[in-house]
């Protein structure tokens, strides 16, 4: 039989790492500070503190904060979508016309704003003339109030369809039409936007004006955005 001696006295000298073979419980069989490069936190102390509930003020980037005191960007509260495939519009002057491209949304604070965005094919016909030139626009109607136009509708957003034909020749033609606009409207209400076509008032071109073909898509959405 093997006997194991054990040493009752303390040892002296160096240790090497063959007699470590074991390894040693850092956490219960170590005192004082074990410093940082050898995986210790350089301190004596147990308990630190929660940053994320004991710290006030701004918390540096590099500690894990944002380095501001708040942070409330803008976000998406609601989104409200239509997509329409029939009962297409035509005005045939050049006054604004309302169409069937609308959609509805209800913001949940006055201080948010709103994305409208639209999406269509504008069809334009002149039957002898040389050109054809119409014009779009976007009307707000707030708790079942007149529309008024809130967006586009000058002359810098003119839609012109094909042009330099000599007289008498039948111009049939199509432009696609994709609108985006912010909107403050300062409201809890209900709040309707809506497309308005007409004819171009300087050139005078054109028979007609009409949000497209019956089967092609028309969208509407509308994007509530919070302060």
């Amino acid at each position: 039989m093997t006997l194991t001696v054990v040493k009752t006295t303390a040892l002296t000298g160096t240790i090497t790492n063959a007699q470590l073979a074991g390894g040693i419980d850092l956490t219960s069989k170590v005192t004082g500070t074990l410093p940082i490069g050898n995986g210790g936190t350089n301190s004596t102390a147990t308990t630190f503190v929660n940053a994320a509930t004991n710290v006030t003020g701004a918390l540096p980037i590099v500690n894990g904060g944002t380095g501001g005191t708040s942070y409330s960007p803008g976000k998406v509260l609601q989104v409200q979508n239509v997509n329409l495939t029939s009962s297409n519009t035509t005005v045939s002057n050049t006054s604004f016309g309302a169409t069937e491209v609308t959609d509805q949304i209800t913001p949940s604070a006055t201080s948010s704003k709103v994305l409208v965005m639209m999406s269509l094919t504008l069809g334009m016909y002149e039957g002898s003339g040389t050109g054809n030139f119409g014009q779009v626009a976007i009307y707000r109607s707030i708790a079942g109030g007149t529309y008024s136009k809130v967006g586009f509708g000058n002359a810098d957003n003119a839609y012109t369809g094909q042009g330099g034909f000599g007289s008498g020749t039948e111009i049939d033609s199509a432009r696609p039409c994709n609108l985006s606009f912010v909107d403050s409207p300062n409201t809890t209400s209900a709040v309707d936007y809506k497309l308005y076509i007409r004819l171009n008032v300087a050139s005078n071109g054109g028979d007609n004006i009409n949000t497209g073909p019956s089967n092609l898509q028309r969208s509407v959405t509308l994007m509530e955005i919070g302060a």
